[in-house]
């Protein structure tokens, strides 16, 4: 067994199958308004909260772009879709979760979205009891790949970074667990591993039930 204290879950593209869900919105709504390339500027935007994605997005689309118009028209469309349990989940994430709570190991949750939405969606899904502590974008001044998020979860549930592990699927999530001292593991979601996150990443590892396979080594 590896020796570790904790796991800080990245929720969306982690724990949730919904990066695929919520660009399928983003998609719908290019289409009504005739924008394009919505799907490489949303790659760009993964692992950021609202304040940094919707930068991104203007510097993609440019300052008179609206923004926050769109926004809620994608919020409305994948809520419509996905709200009471019907976001789908990541194959092995009761699996992973049972282990570690067998195991006596602290379970955190970092994640770029909203609180409330966060919780209701872990609750929808009958997850939320599993987390010792959530910590998401709204309670955060800075970003990912800031580390700040990260050091916050980890203070949370009193462990060290450097005796925790971090699950993450985006790139800008690899870069702030590992800026924090955590030991970043990427599951892949909509990108590849490419050359910086085998570098960053302690591992890269293709699913959930694997992930186990690798801390029970």
């Amino acid at each position: 067994m590896k020796d570790f204290d904790a796991v800080v879950f990245d929720m969306d593209g982690v724990i949730f199958d919904s990066e695929k869900c919520v660009l399928e919105c983003w998609e719908v709504v290019a289409q009504r308004h005739s924008f394009s390339d919505i799907e490489e500027v949303f790659l760009a935007c993964t692992g950021t909260n609202d304040k940094k994605t919707k930068e991104i997005v203007l510097e993609a689309f440019g300052q008179d772009f609206p923004y926050d118009e769109y926004a809620k028209e994608s919020s409305v469309l994948f809520h419509e879709k996905y709200d009471n349990g019907n976001l789908p989940l990541k194959p092995g994430i009761f699996h992973i979760l049972d282990f570690l709570k067998a195991e006596n190991k602290k379970i955190a949750l970092a994640s770029s979205t909203r609180k409330e939405i966060v919780t209701q969606e872990l609750r929808d899904a009958g997850l939320l009891h599993y987390f010792d502590k959530l910590v998401c974008g709204d309670m955060i001044s800075k970003s990912k790949p800031d580390p700040e998020i990260y050091l916050k979860a980890c203070k949370e549930i009193g462990v060290s970074p450097e005796r925790a592990y971090a699950i993450e699927d985006s790139y800008n999530g690899i870069r702030a667990a590992h800026a924090g001292k955590l030991k970043p593991i990427m599951v892949p979601d909509l990108l590849p591993a490419d050359d910086e996150m085998k570098s960053l990443a302690e591992a890269v590892i293709d699913n959930l039930d694997l992930v186990i396979d690798y801390l029970k080594d």
